[in-house]
C-alpha cells in the first residue's frame, strides 16, 4: 500500500517546518507511519551530516537555505517520488516475505514464531561484514540504501516491518543500553531482535530472560524489568532520539541539531515523552545549549525527566541523573553535580555488575577517575587564581572555595563512591581496581580535615573489631574486562537525609564565573543538582556569592551519610583522619579486586560533554 492524499500533501518536504509538520501530522493519528518518519529522517541526516556537500553537485536533490542569505546553512527537499519509492521498496522486501498464513494468531496478538520471522526478514537483508558501531547507520534509509543497521536500528526496523505488516501489537522495548521487542496481549511477551555489544551474536526469537536466567533480576541491561514499553508515538519519539547530528568527533550539524530539537519539543508539549526520560534529557540538553525564546527552561525538564523515571519505572534508571550532573557541570555548579552523581550511584549499588553492563562501567570510570578529579582540580585552581588576583577574582574564589569548605560536596563524594562499592558486592566481575583507589585518594585529599569531618558517616553493622576484619571477604578471582565504549549508547536504600527532586523547581541562577571550572563547551552533558538533607528536594538557588568566610557552615551542623557498602564502611575512620592515609585507603578499596589495569583511554580531559553525548548518540 503507498502513501495516503493526506501524506501526499505535505510533499515536497520544505526546511525544518516542512518535516516538523508531517511529523506532527502523523503523530495526530493511531498510527504514524514509522517506515515514512524513518526514511525522512535518514535521508535528511544524509545529506547534512554523512554526506555534506556542495547542493549545486547533487543530481535530483535540491537544496534551499534555512536562512536568507545564508548559504552555508542549507537543507534538503524531500521530493514525494523518492521518499514513495524508498517507502515502498521497504513494503514490497517484507510483505514479500513474510507469509502471515503460514503463523498462527493467538488472540491478541502475534506469535514468537511470526515476530522471530520478521526479525530474520531484516537480520538476512543487513550486508555481511561492515563496522556494526558506526555512525548514522540507524535509520529505514540506512536499511534500503545501504543495507546497514546498528544494533537499536535492527529493532526498530522489527517494529515499523510489523507495522506494515498490520501486527499493531509488536512494540519497541528500551532499557538505557539495549533494544527488544514485546507483543501478545498486553505486551506480556518479549522477544530478542538484535545482538548487544561487540559481537553478532544474537539470542534472536528468545525471551530476554533467556541465556541470561538470574542476571535479569540484578543486571542494569535489562533495568530488573523497569524498562520502557513503547507505543506508537514513542517509537516515534526513539527515531528523533537516535538522530546523529554529528559530522566528525567534534564538529556537529547545526541543522540536524535544530531539527532535532524542535521535534522533540513537538513530542513533548504533546505529552508523548512523559514516560521517556532520556529523551527529556536530550531536549533539555539541546535547549540548554541553544534555547528557543520562550520555551520551558532546561532545568525544569531535566526534573521532569528524573520525577518520571521514579513514578514509572521504580527510580531503576540511571542517566536521569547522568543528564542533570551534565547540566549543574556546565554551569559549574559544583554541589550540585556531585550531588546528582551520587544519586545515581545510589541507584545502581542494587545492580550487580555483569559483563553486559559495561557501558553504565564506562561512564562511572569516566566521572570517578577523569570528571570528578578535574572538577575538583580546576575549582582549587580556581581557588588559588582568587587569591593571587585581585579584586575582581574574589567571586571567584569565593566560588570555588565555598565548593571545597562545604561538607555537603564532601558527603555527596562519599555517597557516590558508596553506591559504585555496593554495586560491585555480589558482582560475578569486580568493578574496582587499583586505578579507582588513586583518583579517590586524590578527590578526598582536596577536602581540608576539618570539612571531612564534618560529615558525620553511619553504618547498619558494627565495625570490625580489629584490621583483620577489614579485609576479611571473599576474594574474587579472575580479570576483569575492559569496559565496552561501543555500545550506547532497586529498592534504592537511600541514606536518611539523602533526598531528590519530586517537582518541577525554576532554574539556579548561574553562580558568577570568569574562569571555567570543566572541560569543553561545544557538546552536551549531564549533571546533578541534588542536595542531600534537602527534604523538599529543592535545588539550591545561590545568591549573590558572597565572602569565602560567610560560606563556611555551621560547625555544630553537617551532613549525615549512611553507607551501604562493606568497602566504605571499613573506610569510615579513614575519611575523617587528619591525613589522608593513601596505602591504607587503596587497600580497602581493592580489598576484593587486586586486578592491576591500564587506565582506560578517555577523551581529553574534562571534556564529559562530548564523551557521553557521542555514546548516547550511537545508541538510545
Amino acid at each position: 500500500m503507498g502513501l495516503h492524499s493526506a501524506q501526499k500533501k505535505h510533499f515536497p518536504l520544505k526546511g525544518i517546518d516542512g518535516v516538523v509538520a508531517l511529523f506532527d501530522a502523523e503523530l495526530r493519528k493511531p498510527e504514524p507511519d514509522l517506515a515514512l518518519l524513518s526514511l525522512v529522517l535518514g535521508f535528511v541526516e544524509h545529506f547534512l551530516a554523512v554526506n555534506r556537500v556542495i547542493p549545486i553537485n547533487v543530481p535530483g536533490v535540491r537544496f534551499e537555505p534555512l536562512e536568507p542569505d545564508c548559504p552555508n546553512s542549507c537543507f534538503p527537499t524531500v521530493e514525494l517520488g523518492m521518499l514513495s519509492a524508498l517507502r515502498e521498496r521497504f513494503t514490497a522486501q517484507i510483505r514479500g516475505a513474510v507469509d502471515l498464513s503460514q503463523y498462527r494468531r493467538p488472540a491478541g496478538g502475534s506469535s514468537r514464531e511470526l515476530v522471530k520471522k520478521v526479525s530474520d526478514v531484516i537480520w538476512n537483508s543487513l550486508s555481511r561484514s561492515y563496522f556494526k558501531d558506526r555512525a548514522h547507520i540507524q535509520s529505514l534509509f540506512s536499511l534500503i540504501t545501504g543495507t546497514k543497521l546498528d544494533s537499536s536500528g535492527v529493532a526498530f526496523a522489527v517494529v515499523a516491518a510489523c507495522q506494515v505488516l498490520g501486527l499493531r501489537d509488536v512494540h519497541l522495548a528500551l532499557s538505557e543500553d539495549h533494544a527488544w521487542v514485546i507483543f501478545g496481549k498486553n505486551g506480556e511477551e518479549t522477544a530478542e531482535v538484535t545482538w548487544h555489544g561487540k559481537g553478532n551474536e544474537d539470542r534472536r526469537g528468545q525471551t530476554v530472560a533467556t541465556g541470561v536466567g538470574e542476571r535479569v533480576s540484578k543486571s542494569w541491561l535489562y533495568l530488573k524489568g523497569s524498562y520502557m514499553k513503547c507505543n506508537r508515538n514513542m517509537e516515534v519519539a526513539f527515531m528523533v532520539c537516535a538522530i546523529n547530528p554529528s559530522l566528525d568527533l567534534h564538529t556537529d550539524s547545526s541543522e540536524m541539531l535544530q531539527l532535532q530539537q524542535r521535534l522533540l519539543w513537538l513530542l513533548y508539549e504533546r505529552g508523548d515523552l512523559e514516560r521517556y526520560p532520556m529523551a527529556m534529557g536530550t531536549l533539555a540538553d539541546l535547549e540548554d545549549q541553544e534555547p528557543i525564546p520562550g520555551k520551558e527552561n532546561p532545568y525544569t525538564i531535566h526534573l521532569k525527566a528524573v520525577n518520571s523515571a521514579k513514578k514509572y519505572y521504580n527510580n531503576e534508571h540511571i542517566y536521569p541523573f547522568m543528564y542533570l550532573a551534565g547540566y549543574h557541570y556546565r554551569h559549574r555548579e559544583v554541589r550540585e553535580a556531585l550531588g546528582a552523581w551520587a544519586e545515581a550511584a545510589q541507584v545502581m549499588q542494587d545492580y550487580n555488575y555483569f559483563r553486559e553492563d559495561e557501558e553504565i562501567y564506562k561512564e562511572f570510570f569516566d566521572i570517578a577517575n577523569d570528571v570528578i578529579p578535574t572538577l575538583l582540580k580546576e575549582t582549587a585552581a580556581a581557588a588559588e587564581s582568587g587569591e593571587e588576583g585581585g579584586e575582581k577574582d574574589q567571586p571567584i574564589q569565593a566560588a570555588a572555595l565555598s565548593a571545597l569548605q562545604d561538607p555537603e560536596c564532601f558527603a555527596h563524594l562519599l555517597r557516590f563512591y558508596d553506591g559504585i562499592c555496593k554495586w560491585e558486592e555480589g558482582s560475578p566481575t569486580p568493578v574496582l581496581h587499583v586505578g579507582w583507589a588513586t583518583y579517590l585518594v586524590q578527590s578526598l585529599s582536596r577536602f581540608d580535615a576539618q570539612i571531612r569531618q564534618k560529615v558525620s558517616i553511619i553504618t547498619k553493622e558494627p565495625e570490625p573489631q580489629d584490621d583483620d576484619d577489614q579485609s576479611s571477604e571473599d576474594p574474587r578471582e579472575g580479570r576483569r574486562r575492559g569496559p565496552r565504549r561501543e555500545s550506547k549508547l532497586e529498592d534504592q536504600a537511600s541514606p536518611p537525609t539523602q533526598s531528590t527532586p519530586t517537582t518541577p523547581v525554576p532554574p539556579p541562577t548561574q553562580p558568577t564565573q570568569a574562569k571555567k571550572v570543566g572541560g569543553e563547551g561545544g557538546t552536551r552533558r549531564r549533571s546533578s543538582g541534588l542536595r542531600g538533607g534537602d527534604p523538599e528536594g529543592k535545588a539550591k538557588s545561590p545568591s549573590p556569592v558572597p565572602s569565602p568566610a560567610q560560606q563556611l557552615p555551621s560547625p555544630s551542623v553537617g551532613p549525615l551519610v549512611a553507607f551501604q557498602s562493606k568497602k566504605m564502611k571499613g573506610m569510615k575512620e579513614l575519611l575523617s583522619a587528619a591525613k589522608i592515609n593513601s596505602s591504607a585507603i587503596k587497600l580497602q578499596l581493592t580489598a576484593q579486586s587486586q586486578v592491576q589495569m591500564k587506565r582506560q583511554k578517555s577523551t581529553q580531559s574534562g571534556d564529559y560533554t562530548m564523551s557521553f553525548m557521542k555514546r548516547q548518540r550511537k545508541s538510545l
